[in-house]
């Protein structure tokens, strides 16, 4: 076959994919946030708390639903890509069973404080979580914690174990110690990363990493915030916070104290997920996979064979948004657990 000839086919099957992710990209030109995204609606009324830390006074914004009679009240913990936002569909369910749900915006995220010069560490924000907490008079609860979420909250459940009386993990990243395998980057390197971002590098990562390939408005409406924030005036901010949490993810693992956890623990997997920070700066020789969510939950069983591990089989990193119908059957019954002993001490699988 002619070169001229594989060459031509070559540009018409790439043309319909790059013609696609720019009409994507070109949806949410005229989208731009400030660093607190004033404009961007939230599902809930949205409250503030001031707090001081680390010698400055920042705000931490939060949605709060108020438990109804003597039910107790589930805390999300949001992902690092992520805001309290997303967790809409699964507060409104847990409210609608009489559950009080708090959702704050961490320290660096959504519509809090983004100080540049913070120490970054997932005691830090589980202290300022815990301070919340008291203001709202929640001297118990059970603590949900998605992607970075999940690496929070089990801090937060290590720190607080007489607050967090049961501990959730959805497809959180942190089930592997990430510098065993990776080389470590300076911070700078990551920030130098975040201001190249553009929109459709935001839309291509989730549509691959998240979704399996696939893309839809439900799915797009999580993703909105970041193109705006990339496209908006203070971007050059963002990105050294970005930049700053990122290597808080790679150098603060909790993975290596989950056998300290003594409330019951439930770790639900989407095991289509891949997810692993700084996957292309493996080790040379290190031949490990990272991210198989597929195998991380019996990894996990070994450290601690009290955790019980559900697996969603073909869910990706978002099982609460991907396939709620799917989701929320396991996830009540992990938030109403009573004890490390009531429960099978192998995985178990949902089809």
């Amino acid at each position: 076959m002619k070169a001229w000839y594989i060459g031509l086919l070559s540009l018409l099957l790439i043309m319909p994919a790059q013609a696609q992710k720019e009409n994507e990209a070109n949806a949410y030109e005229q989208l731009k946030y400030d660093a607190q995204l004033t404009g961007m609606p939230y599902p809930f009324e949205v409250s503030e708390f001031a707090l001081s830390s680390q010698g400055s006074d920042l705000t931490m914004a939060y949605m709060y639903l108020p438990p109804k009679d003597d039910f107790p009240v589930v805390t999300l913990f949001h992902g690092k890509n992520f805001n309290g936002a997303y967790w809409q569909k699964t507060a409104s369910w847990l409210h609608d069973q009489g559950y009080g749900v708090l959702m704050p915006d961490q320290i660096g995220f959504g519509k809090s404080s983004k100080p540049t010069d913070y120490q970054y560490s997932f005691a830090a924000l589980a202290n300022n979580t815990k301070a919340l907490m008291e203001k709202l008079n929640i001297n118990k609860t059970v603590v949900v914690g998605h992607s970075m979420g999940g690496m929070l909250a089990t801090r937060f459940s290590l720190m607080f174990g007489k607050t967090a009386q049961r501990l959730v993990l959805v497809n959180p990243i942190g089930l592997e110690n990430y510098l065993v395998y990776e080389e470590y980057r300076d911070v700078n390197n990551f920030y130098r990363s975040e201001l190249k971002k553009m929109p459709e590098d935001i839309i291509s990562y989730q549509k691959k990493n998240y979704y399996d390939g696939r893309w839809n408005d439900r799915f797009a409406e999580h993703a909105e915030f970041l193109i705006g924030w990339v496209q908006g005036p203070d971007w050059p901010i963002l990105a050294k916070v970005s930049a700053l949490t990122y290597d808080m993810l790679l150098t603060q693992p909790v993975i290596e104290d989950l056998k300290y956890l003594d409330m019951p623990v439930t770790l639900i997997l989407g095991t289509r997920d891949r997810t692993a920070p700084g996957r292309d700066l493996k080790k040379p020789g290190v031949s490990r996979e990272l991210g198989r969510y597929d195998k991380l939950g019996a990894e996990v069983k070994e450290r601690n064979p009290e955790i019980t591990v559900v697996e969603l089989k073909d869910l990706g990193h978002l099982p609460h948004i991907e396939d709620f119908d799917r989701f929320k059957s396991p996830f009540l019954e992990a938030v109403v657990r009573k004890s490390q002993g009531s429960d099978p001490a192998d995985s178990s699988s949902e089809k």
